[in-house]
This record gives structure tokens, sequence and C-alpha cells, in this order.
């Protein structure tokens, strides 16, 4: 009975291999936001929501980039497992959440608040730091840190 079980079961195996250089550092919200702008297309940065995710080592550098979600107009729905997840498949110490507002509105919404809380909170048993959130639009961006949320 073991024997077949064990057949049966999938095999789990973690590996990463990250690239001989590491990418850019980021040192502030505006350093964030110049990397994170590049993966919101400007044809659709005003149509459609995405929620990307920058991770990082300990040192700040860039070692990943993951886009969660791409939703419609008004929302998408971004994974919080699915977040966490990466982060520990590629052992990044650190995260940067982002999404862009296609209605071009900085202000977070409650559900942009409550999403990050519970990122923040799933991260935070597993020494992993939500160091921001930014909203991004064509122009300009809104920083969760700089504005103490």
């Amino acid at each position: 009975m073991m024997k077949e079980l064990t057949q049966s079961a999938a095999e789990i195996q973690v590996s990463y291999i990250p690239k001989k250089t590491l990418g850019n550092k980021i040192s502030c919200s505006e350093d964030a936001y110049q990397l994170l702008k590049d993966f919101y297309p400007q044809e659709t940065i005003s149509l459609q929501e995405r929620f990307v995710v920058a991770y990082l080592n300990r040192a700040h550098n860039v070692i990943g980039v993951y886009e969660a979600s791409v939703g419609g107009l008004t929302g998408t729905i971004a994974d919080p497992r699915l977040i966490v997840s990466v982060a520990l498949k590629i052992a990044a110490t650190s995260i940067i959440l982002s999404h862009n507002h296609p209605s071009g509105n900085l202000n977070p919404s409650n559900t942009d608040q409550e999403l990050t809380n519970k990122i923040r909170e799933a991260c935070k048993y597993l020494d992993i730091n939500v160091l921001d959130h930014i909203i991004i639009t064509p122009k300009t961006f809104y920083s969760f840190a700089d504005s103490s949320k």
C-alpha cells in the first residue's frame, strides 16, 4: 500500500538557477517605479489593470520580476499564495508590489490596502519584507511606503 502511494504521489523538486549578474539595486520608490513601469505596456496601461512584483535579495538587488495578474478596466486578482511562492522559490528576502490604475487615479482603494496588508502578513511569517506597493500610471506613481500606508 505504501509503495503504491509513493509511486502515485507527485515528486517535488526545488531548484533555482540565477543569472550571473544581478539586476538593478532598489534604494527608493523612484528606483522601483523606474524598474517596474517597463512591465506595463503603454498600449494597455490605461485599459487593463496588471499586478507585477519585483523580487530582491538582501542587498536589494532585483533578482526577478513576476507578472502576477492581468485583469480588466477596473481590477485584477492577484493571488498572495503565488506571489509568496515565487519569493520562496527564488530565495527573495524582499518584494515590491505594484499595479496600475487604468483610470489614472493614484489613490489606493480599500481593496488595494487590504491586499497589501494580506501579503505583508503572509510574508512576515516567512521573513520576507514587503518594501513597498507602487501604483503606476503612464506619467507618475504612488508609493505606499512614502505615504506610510
